[in-house]
């Protein structure tokens, strides 16, 4: 589903009229994205945007960065018991300690799979689509919260330890890193990506 919108432009129904939301849409999701670090955080982000609206995550997205070291995994990794309570007294991001703690996991495993020799995380993850973008060519209101591929990256994440990576995560994941251009084929950046 897709709506026009005060500029002329048609866009994806779920952005709404928020021009915060908006910009999201027009400027980052769905656009292939091959940065080791920028594909941990973004699977992190949406791990904690489990149960919530992705704008909430994406207001603190900024917060999350600061609070999670620039999401760089090594550091990560050595978080303690301390650092985890600094997190759970940050209110500038989603104070929920099991997400939390799954995210210091989640780094151990993208480091785990780094000094494995199996290439760069980004290959790990675009290994899924077989390193091409897919189209799923959406018309309408249908909607799609999981596929073959997403399944298959949340099983293969979750025997390398990653939690908070569910099959309808890893969707939500890939469509916004540009692994699946979902955006409906009447929006203007269905083309573009």
């Amino acid at each position: 589903m897709s709506s026009r919108h005060d500029d002329g432009l048609v866009r994806c129904a779920w952005c709404g009229v928020d021009p915060f939301y908006m910009a999201y849409h027009d400027q980052e999701w769905g656009v292939p994205e091959w940065d080791d670090q920028a594909l941990f955080e973004k699977l992190i982000l949406d791990g904690f945007q489990a149960g919530l609206s992705w704008i909430t995550i994406l207001h603190k997205r900024d917060n999350f960065r600061t609070a999670f070291d620039g999401f760089d995994p090594a550091v990560i990794a050595r978080y303690d018991d301390a650092k985890v309570e600094a997190l759970m007294a940050d209110a500038g991001i989603v104070r929920n300690r099991a997400k939390i703690i799954a995210t210091i996991g989640n780094a151990k495993g993208w480091l785990d799979i780094m000094a494995a020799g199996e290439g760069a995380f980004a290959d790990y993850l675009w290994s899924f689509v077989d390193g091409q973008v897919v189209d799923k060519a959406r018309r309408g209101g249908e909607i799609i919260t999981e596929d073959g591929a997403s399944r298959a990256m949340s099983r293969d994440l979750k025997k390398r330890g990653f939690k908070f990576c569910g099959p309808t995560i890893c969707y939500a994941f890939m469509e916004a890193v540009g692994m699946i251009n979902d955006h409906v084929v009447d929006c203007h950046r269905y083309g573009q990506v």
